[in-house]
């Protein structure tokens, strides 16, 4: 049987909701999971009218989740686990016409969430202005080193131009910005371009989940419609890798007739394994002849790329099939209804893999994989 007919056997014969359990039951290897929902818990975190804030350029208190709350990243501080999540107001209509602002919710088990009354990072009177505002900051991703700076990658967003910004701190609720990830690299040649999702390389060590040295240099993968590599010396000023024609090295590309025909854009920290470097992404099928039909057209599902670690651009393995698709009501209703499990959060905590995830664009929501179970 060949591979169009196996899928659409599967397709046909399992369901959505089945065939999304069976993908994940056959990983390969070298792939992270099976994640799965626990039970009666999600979404873990959904929009609250009632939290207010002074917002510092408005001048006024602004319901600032009250729209909308997604994308979250995560990290382990003290024994707990912190979501920190994009969160949107009312200000406007219609996909990234709002304001976003990041709010941050802390848990001991990984589920039970304990939010912040106000955002822990926004737009406000500071020299990141003319990037942020009025549209705000988005998507964040984090990831810690060895001696506990927390590295926040996230979309500056002033309705002209998205970029990827650096943002460091110690205690994950009092942050410094340093700006445009790329703004300095190549004499300034990126300083505008239009570009998000970066996944800081990371390892476990000792247990924890620290940011590794790839090569001698910090890494990440960043990209939306396709995957890019960049390295730092201090994890803040990043230089895009090159091709031979001297223009961005696009390693990873969509696939037609694949679930991430439109785009392939980097999710949660990447990790250092035994067999390469493991970046989890998000994969967005496309709306028209050219997408996998296996899938919702326009649909956000979770796939997985291993790259060699001595040579990080060059891909070993990658799924075919999502790991992750749009299952539960919340994860196909909301701002986005054609489906989304939008994945940015990732850590490490008591000997499990948490992954937090957007839902259609509207709600948080975790998935969990223990090691210790049989795959």
């Amino acid at each position: 049987m060949n591979k169009t007919i196996l899928r659409l056997f599967l397709f046909v014969v399992f369901l959505p909701l089945s065939f999304a359990v069976n993908a994940q039951d056959k990983l390969p290897d070298w792939a992270l999971g099976p994640f799965l929902r626990p039970e009666n818990v999600n979404p873990i975190i959904s929009p609250k009218t009632e939290s207010f804030f002074m917002d510092p350029i408005l001048r006024q208190k602004i319901a600032w989740e009250a729209g909308d709350v997604f994308n979250p990243a995560a990290a382990v501080h003290k024994n707990k686990i912190y979501v920190l999540y994009r969160s949107e107001d009312r200000s406007g209509n219609g996909i990234g016409m709002r304001t976003s602002r990041i709010g941050m919710a802390e848990s001991s088990d990984g589920i039970k969430m304990k939010r912040s009354p106000e955002p822990v990072f926004y737009p406000g009177e500071d020299e990141q202005k003319a990037n942020e505002w009025p549209g705000g900051c988005e998507d964040p991703r984090i990831a810690v080193t060895a001696e506990g700076i927390y590295v926040m990658l996230y979309t500056q967003w002033n309705r002209n131009i998205f970029r990827l910004a650096v943002a460091t701190s110690k205690d994950l609720k009092h942050w410094t910005k340093h700006g445009p990830a790329f703004g300095k690299a190549y004499h300034g040649k990126f300083k505008d371009l239009k570009c998000k999702s970066g996944s800081i390389v990371t390892k476990l060590e000792n247990g924890k989940q620290v940011i590794a040295k790839i090569n001698g240099k910090y890494m990440m993968y960043w990209g939306e419609r396709f995957m890019n590599i960049a390295t730092s010396t201090d994890l803040v000023n990043w230089e895009p890798a090159l091709n031979a024609k001297n223009e961005l090295d696009m390693i990873v590309k969509p696939r037609e007739h694949y679930f991430d025909s439109d785009l392939t854009e980097c999710g949660p920290p990447a990790i250092v394994t035994d067999q390469g470097i493991l970046v989890l992404y998000n994969g967005k099928n496309r709306g028209d002849a050219r997408r996998d039909t296996n899938y919702v057209a326009n649909t956000y599902s979770a796939g997985q790329v291993l790259f060699d670690l001595n040579n990080p651009s060059k891909v070993i393995a990658r799924l075919d099939q999502p790991f992750f698709v749009p299952t539960a009501p919340f994860e196909k209703s909301g701002q986005y209804p054609s489906g989304t499990v939008f994945m940015e959060g990732l850590v490490y905590f008591k000997k499990k893999w948490f992954l937090y995830y957007g839902c259609a664009d509207s709600r948080v929501a975790v998935a969990v994989y223990n090691p210790a179970s049989p795959k």
